[in-house]
């Protein structure tokens, strides 16, 4: 505690860069995976190719994927946006199969109902399958954010500054403090962001907090 009041603005810089380089991928790989997941599910044939293509980028070792990416991208290996497209495309990795299995999960007579009403194909997508898939992708969203917080660290080993420094830190000195106040705050970034998404989507699924006090 004495080594975390002393260090209080360091920490406080490495967190909110690790709040950066976790969150923002989730915001931008969740805008990728709904198209994706929509055709996965819209296509029967799109299915199998882009679970499986997309499921396979999650096995690419994390630090692997920190190094190769500045050679792809033309840029520097210690630019953070080495560390934000990574982390998207595990966001994506995780999400397209998460969004495509919820949208299966809406009944086929609410589908048909709604055609009924005179939905058409995008506004039905927007206004009634989307909504009822809120608490599947949700919950997938919830994994990737713990995901997302556990990876990132790993980028410390190449230079990236965020709460993994404190790990390389403390390990070069043979210091315990460092490692267990950026252990203690990468637990507490997870749960702070799964219970935001958590609270986010009971917000937007506010029938299902009727029918449970019904």
């Amino acid at each position: 505690m004495t080594w975390f009041l002393s260090h209080l603005d360091d920490v406080g810089v490495f967190l909110a860069w690790h709040v950066y380089l976790s969150a923002v991928p989730l915001v931008l790989g969740l805008a990728i995976a709904l198209p994706l997941g929509y055709l996965a599910r819209r296509y029967r044939w799109l299915y199998p190719p882009l679970i499986l293509g997309t499921g396979l980028l999650y096995t690419i070792p994390s630090l692997a994927i920190f190094i190769l990416l500045p050679l792809l991208l033309g840029t520097q290996i210690l630019d953070p946006i080495n560390v934000l497209v990574a982390m998207t495309v595990y966001t994506i990795a995780l999400l397209v199969r998460t969004v495509a299995d919820g949208l299966a999960a809406v009944p086929d007579e609410v589908l048909l109902s709604a055609t009924a009403m005179g939905y058409k194909r995008f506004s039905r997508l927007l206004r009634v399958e989307l909504p009822l898939a809120v608490p599947v992708i949700a919950a997938g969203l919830r994994v990737a954010a713990v995901s997302n917080v556990s990876i990132v660290s790993v980028a410390a080993i190449i230079g990236v500054s965020q709460l993994g420094s404190l790990f390389t830190d403390g390990f070069a000195r043979a210091f315990l403090a460092p490692i267990v106040v950026g252990i203690v705050a990468c637990v507490l970034l997870a749960l702070a962001l799964d219970l935001l998404i958590l609270a986010a989507g009971r917000a937007l699924t506010p029938w299902l907090r009727n029918r449970r006090a019904s």
